[in-house]
């Protein structure tokens, strides 16, 4: 994604001082696809990892306990729910995206129709995380799994 964004900016201005076009709209179109693969998929990643921007003014004073309370309330409440949202709005754009193979109306532009499949396939990645979560958070609330400090590290405690 950084590589083909450094040679849309270095096409634009050397294109300009030889007069030929160096970029293309498939190049500037490829970078968006690129970034949105990395928000969409990287998303059920990052809260694996739970390495998501958090507000910790009270939470990081927090037991390990009330830290998984908070974080089951939070993806119950909050994470599916928005989710869910998010699929159910955008279902039916998808498929429209779909029956007409969407393309960028852009000269030279790519399709757009697997790019849209892909807020779909990000967002119940995102549920299925959040239930790996909520499963693990009820767990350690309870007491049936021991709160580490570094739970979500794969590696800790190993």
């Amino acid at each position: 994604m950084v590589a083909i964004g450094v040679w849309n900016v270095i096409g634009r201005y050397l294109g300009r001082s030889v007069g030929q076009n160096l970029s293309s709209n498939a190049f500037i179109e490829g970078q968006w696809y690129l970034f949105d693969l990395v928000f969409l998929l990287g998303a059920a990643y990052t809260l694996r990892h739970d390495e998501h921007v958090r507000v910790d003014i009270f939470y990081k004073n927090w037991s390990a306990k009330w830290k998984a309370l908070a974080n089951l309330i939070g993806t119950l409440l909050f994470l599916i729910p928005f989710c869910l949202m998010v699929i159910y709005f955008s279902w039916e754009t998808i498929l429209n995206s779909w029956r007409i193979l969407e393309v960028s109306p852009d000269p030279g532009g790519l399709p757009r129709y697997p790019i849209k499949s892909m807020i779909i396939i990000g967002f119940v990645l995102l549920i299925f995380q959040g239930i790996s979560e909520a499963i693990k958070n009820w767990a350690i609330f309870t007491g049936y799994l021991a709160p580490q400090e570094d739970y979500h590290d794969p590696d800790a405690g190993v």
